[in-house]
């Protein structure tokens, strides 16, 4: 099975990824994964990449797409995968596509995980980070035992730059901007399936379990 996970910053992706991984048994794929396994590899594109990132630089298309072509080449994409943070653009999509029809793979399910604005706001605003073992919490929905120190290891509890107000909102809509093409895209494939991101976590779960199938 073969999956694209959608979703705004703060949806909670990572979290249903994971559920997703080990009720299916298949492989998550995130871009940063792809970059940080190709970078470590010292594979030519993975060095190709490094010379955009390590100056601060995006990483351009081909450069991305080639690299999600070399990972879900891999065998242990063979029984299937979930890609997270690709594609982000239409463009993307159609050379995913592409990709998919060279090497004889077919794209099951688009996941949309959908959360109002306000919501995500509430949640991306409110999240804290530890600044030393990474732990994430939250003021509202999962506080820390202690105010502002991390359970794990006590390190102290920061709100990460981008977790502010104002760039919560920018972040929003260039997800918005970009997103809402590629969501009538897969809908005009008959693969998308939109699901409220609203309900307790194991109740969103259990909606993307029912509508994908056991």
């Amino acid at each position: 099975m073969n999956i694209i996970l959608f979703g705004a910053p703060g949806v909670g992706k990572g979290t249903q990824a994971e559920k997703l991984v080990k009720k299916y048994h298949i492989v998550h794929i995130s871009t940063g994964e792809m970059f940080r396994d190709a970078i470590k590899g010292n594979t030519p594109l993975g060095q190709l990449a490094n010379s955009y990132i390590s100056k601060g630089h995006l990483v351009p298309d081909e450069v991305t797409i080639s690299l999600v072509k070399e990972r879900i080449s891999q065998s242990d994409c063979q029984k299937g995968f979930i890609l997270d943070g690709f594609p982000r653009t239409l463009q993307q999509a159609e050379c995913l596509g592409k990709i998919c029809l060279e090497l004889n793979i077919k794209i099951d399910y688009v996941i949309d995980i959908e959360v109002l604005e306000d919501e995500l706001i509430t949640r991306l605003s409110g999240r804290r980070i530890c600044k030393n073992c990474g732990s994430s919490y939250h003021v509202v929905f999962n506080k820390p035992k202690v105010n502002d120190v991390c359970d794990n290891c006590q390190g102290p509890l920061i709100t990460r730059d981008d977790d502010n107000k104002e760039s919560v909102i920018v972040r929003l809509n260039t997800y918005k901007k970009q997103t809402e093409p590629l969501i009538k895209y897969y809908m005009d494939q008959g693969i998308l399936l939109r699901i409220n991101g609203q309900q307790a976590i194991d109740d969103v779960f259990k909606e993307i379990v029912n509508k994908i199938g056991e």
